[in-house]
């Protein structure tokens, strides 16, 4: 949500919009400005969204980055998470900023999110029933969707429409 927006608007004025990242699961949420300028509300529910608008698209990938870079271990979590709606959404808050691909490297078909900003990414792939993910960059993408994807699990996954958005100038968080 651009951070405008908080300043366009009142004390007690509504926004409706559109939340979520570039993982494509996104929601309508009802905010409500406060006097400091931020601003919360409810996720609405129901898997709607406004169309996004040009700027607030992904940028184009560009060239992958060496996917033999970086640092192995396995994985807390194994990638098909993400195949689920809600916890893509829930995940996109860990990583705004990342992508999803599926892609065959190393005679192993890998789940890869891409951070094009950053140049972060964390490679997933199954070996002997267990995952392991290789990650490298400034962000360590994956450590940050277990960590958020744990606290969420702690809360009992609730349904998304139980979440409330918290929006500053400096960007959004969900709460339970």
């Amino acid at each position: 949500m651009p951070a405008v927006w908080l300043e366009q608007t009142r004390p007690g004025g509504q926004i409706l919009t559109t939340i979520g990242g570039w993982l494509n699961a996104s929601e309508l949420v009802r905010l409500t400005v406060h006097d400091d300028g931020t601003a919360s509300g409810p996720v609405l529910g129901g898997h709607v969204s406004f169309m996004l608008a040009r700027p607030h698209q992904a940028p184009p990938l560009g060239l992958l980055p060496d996917l033999s870079r970086g640092t192995e271990r396995e994985a807390i979590i194994d990638a098909d998470v993400l195949d689920d709606w809600p916890t893509r959404f829930v995940a996109q808050f860990a990583v705004p900023s990342a992508r999803r691909l599926k892609l065959r490297h190393d005679q192993h078909h890998e789940d890869l999110l891409i951070d094009v900003d950053s140049g972060s990414f964390a490679a997933l792939h199954e070996e002997d029933g267990h995952w392991i993910v290789r990650q490298d960059g400034p962000d360590l993408l994956w450590d940050a969707v277990e960590e958020h994807l744990g606290r969420w699990h702690t809360a009992g996954t609730p349904a998304v429409e139980q979440a409330t958005i918290h929006a500053t100038p400096e960007g959004q968080s969900i709460h339970w």
